[in-house]
């Protein structure tokens, strides 16, 4: 078999063979970042195509929604600043839990309406944090790390995808990419001058360009809770679409970080866009290929 080696220069060094199981698992990883979309989840669940086109959010509902936008992150962002780490690990997996409480803050908000969005979008986007930290620490993230911790925020900026179920263009790196230069300075800072200053204008920044795109997915959430035939379901289901929604980005997001730590940031990168290429073309990814890649391409996380 051919390894995938991204150095040109010969002679080659020996080659470092991923696991089976771990591409299996970047598989998954692929299918949940590239694939996965709030909108999709929600056609699936009341069984027909939702079309978000036209039912835009009004712009006086849309201030409302920027607003508990921000108010919701700062919160989060307050979480993961005081220490996911400091948190006790989960015995056995209480996504479920997280999950149920998210469900029952959407009944709530199903009950009273958009009125109860600024109290309701900080207390569910909390607890699914919490469950993002829970997925980290099963993948091996060291949640008392400035960067793990952002990482973890990071998660509600890749949830902002187009209402299609369609590989996204530029993908998951371009908007990691996007975000890393925010999140390594803010976790500098972080590092330097601890977790005082939430308002400084690094985190500020990185918060901004988080609540853009999460904003993007809550927008969602309003205008289909306004659409009759999800409507009828109630705002704990949509809440429960939303909670499974993140999770599962969650996943494929500390996956991809745990391989980068085993075979480096630019092997997995390209063994990634391997498999995301071929998910583009409609074709089933063999479920035993190896992906080898040089050690050479083994760089530091």
């Amino acid at each position: 078999m051919q390894a995938l080696d991204l150095v040109t220069q010969s002679p080659l060094p020996p080659t470092i063979a991923m696991s089976t199981d771990d591409e299996a698992a970047l598989r998954e990883a692929v299918a949940a970042l590239e694939r996965t979309t709030f909108a999709g989840r929600l056609t699936h669940l009341v069984g027909r195509q939702i079309d978000f086109a036209g039912k835009l959010v009004p712009q006086p509902i849309s201030g409302a929604v920027g607003k508990a936008v921000t108010l919701a992150l700062r919160a989060a962002m307050r979480v993961a600043l005081a220490g996911l780490d400091k948190s006790p690990a989960a015995r056995g997996d209480r996504r479920n839990l997280h999950r149920a409480l998210v469900t029952a803050s959407g009944a709530v908000g199903g009950a009273f309406g958009l009125v109860t969005l600024p109290v309701e979008l900080p207390v569910s986007t909390t607890l699914i944090l919490r469950s993002i930290a829970e997925i980290a620490r099963a993948e091996g993230e060291d949640l008392g790390s400035p960067e793990a911790a952002l990482a973890c925020l990071e998660v509600f900026a890749l949830g902002g995808q187009p209402g299609t179920s369609d590989l996204v263009e530029g993908g998951y790196f371009a908007l990691r990419g996007f975000l890393a230069k925010s999140v390594s300075e803010a976790a500098r800072h972080i590092a330097a001058r601890g977790i005082g200053g939430e308002t400084a204008p690094i985190l500020l920044r990185l918060m901004s360009q988080i609540a853009a795109r999460f904003g993007m997915v809550v927008s969602q959430k309003i205008a289909a809770q306004a659409i009759p035939v999800v409507g009828a379901l109630g705002g704990a289901a949509v809440n429960l679409a939303f909670a499974q929604h993140f999770q599962t980005l969650a996943r494929g997001h500390f996956i991809v970080r745990r391989l980068e730590r085993t075979y480096g940031q630019a092997a997995v990168r390209a063994a990634y866009e391997r498999i995301a290429t071929r998910l583009r073309g409609g074709e089933v990814e063999p479920q035993s290929r190896i992906v080898s890649v040089s050690p050479r391409d083994r760089t530091p996380v």
